[in-house]
């Protein structure tokens, strides 16, 4: 689903709480937001979930309060984030990220939450079932793991001289890291390639990365689908410019700064 599908089934959520507080008003219903990014990552994400909100009447600060709940990028701080909204209390929670999700998911099981990621929302272990999803979690995938093999045929077919490839993954995002692992690893070995995995967890990383991929030969560098990634795209395609590493991954701020 889309990121629109998304904004649907919060504003859905929304919709459903109780008509007798709604008729009181005695307290504005509260939405809980949180994600693994930064306060400042994405402020597009947050316009456009505004927006969706706002296109089905919920307004921020009229008729609904939203806790935002940060991670900055630091993974370790998510289940302390989810707790403290629900021990506020609030009517829904909003995660987006897998990280995210997965800490609302273990934090309640009578808070409804949804949820919003780019991997299998039933291998990560959100949901029992894309049709059922059950119990108090539901939400959206855009399936992002599903382009990681494709991801590497591309890269084959565009450097068809490499032998060697690298994939580059958030060990941080354990979950995601192991998915787009193996599905990289499968794909390079029916290509016949050799594959190796490096990890990036800070954006510190990123030199020492490239360092690696060079000392590895690769001649191919798939950047995974992770929220690190995508605030940084831009200076990642820079250092495989500058490094000379053909690099490829998902975003329009990727291909601009040079990347594949």
């Amino acid at each position: 689903m889309r990121r629109r599908d998304f904004i649907k089934v919060i504003a859905g959520s929304a919709a459903a709480w109780p008509l007798i507080a709604r008729a009181q008003q005695v307290a504005k219903p509260v939405i809980g937001f949180l994600t693994s990014r930064g306060s400042d990552d994405a402020p597009a994400l947050l316009a456009a979930f505004r927006q969706g909100l706002e296109e089905k009447g919920f307004v921020e600060g009229q008729n609904i309060v939203i806790e935002y709940r940060f991670g900055e990028n630091q993974f370790k701080r998510l289940p302390t984030l989810a707790a403290d909204l629900v021990h506020r209390h609030v009517d829904v929670i909003a995660a987006t990220t897998t990280p995210a999700a997965l800490a609302a998911k273990a934090a309640t099981t009578s808070i409804p939450i949804v949820f919003e990621t780019g991997n299998d929302p039933v291998e990560v272990g959100l949901v029992t079932s894309l049709n059922r999803p059950s119990g108090n979690v539901t939400g959206a995938t855009q399936m992002n793991v599903e382009l990681t093999p494709k991801q590497v045929e591309v890269l084959h077919d565009l450097v068809p001289g490499a032998t060697v490839i690298a994939l580059l993954v958030n060990p941080a995002d354990s979950a995601s890291a192991e998915i787009e692992s193996k599905a990289a690893s499968l794909a390079a070995r029916t290509l016949g390639l050799e594959f190796h995995v490096v990890n990036a967890s800070t954006e510190r990383d990123f030199e020492r990365v490239f360092a690696e991929v060079r000392e590895l030969r690769a001649g191919g560098l798939v950047i995974a689908t992770e929220t690190l990634f995508t605030t940084h795209s831009e200076k990642l395609a820079a250092l495989a410019v500058r490094n000379g590493v053909p690099a490829i991954y998902k975003g329009r701020e990727f291909a601009a700064a040079g990347g594949y």
